[in-house]
């Protein structure tokens, strides 16, 4: 059922109860028919103030229950927006859960590859180590080798110095 069909009946049977259209049908408004009068306020005439209490009385019951109807129309639309509010509070925090999982996996699977790579990089620069510590024990072995040259070449050069002029 659309709005438009909803809302009809609630003003044809409000315009039903209504004092200012007593008398009319509920497919004829006084618009339709200008000759016909009955029915319609024209003010106050002498002598009908007690038939005025009465007819305004029944205004004022039906003002009062189109005006509960409209509060009872208006928190109904207010409930409906509250629970769809918890609905789509229900429907995020879902997601949430759901993309906290997923970027728990994503961040697990990255720490994984991360710890592989970091594996691969320390046996890389444990074998450059190796290497540079076989090498500093070449250097060291040079450098003693090149003492012992150097203590070489001091001894022959005081022989040299020391040998009398001939």
């Amino acid at each position: 059922m659309s709005r438009k069909e909803h809302d009809v009946p609630e003003v044809e049977a409000a315009a039903g109860d209504s004092p200012f259209l007593a008398g009319v049908g509920r497919d004829e408004l006084p618009s339709e028919n200008p000759d016909r009068t009955e029915g319609l306020p024209v003010g106050p005439r002498p002598g009908t103030e007690a038939a005025l209490d009465g007819q305004a009385s029944r205004y004022f019951a039906s003002l009062d229950a189109s005006v509960g109807g409209l509060q009872q129309r208006a928190q109904q639309l207010i409930d409906r927006v509250n629970d769809s509010r918890k609905e789509d509070h229900t429907v995020m925090s879902g997601f949430r859960e759901s993309l906290l999982l997923k970027v728990s996996g994503l961040a697990e699977q990255l720490e994984e590859r991360l710890f592989h790579l970091y594996g691969l990089h320390n046996e890389l620069i444990q074998e450059r180590l190796q290497e540079l510590a076989e090498v500093m024990e070449r250097v060291g072995q040079a450098e003693a080798e090149l003492q012992q040259v150097c203590r070489t070449v001091e001894a022959a050069y005081r022989d040299l110095c020391l040998q009398p002029e001939t």
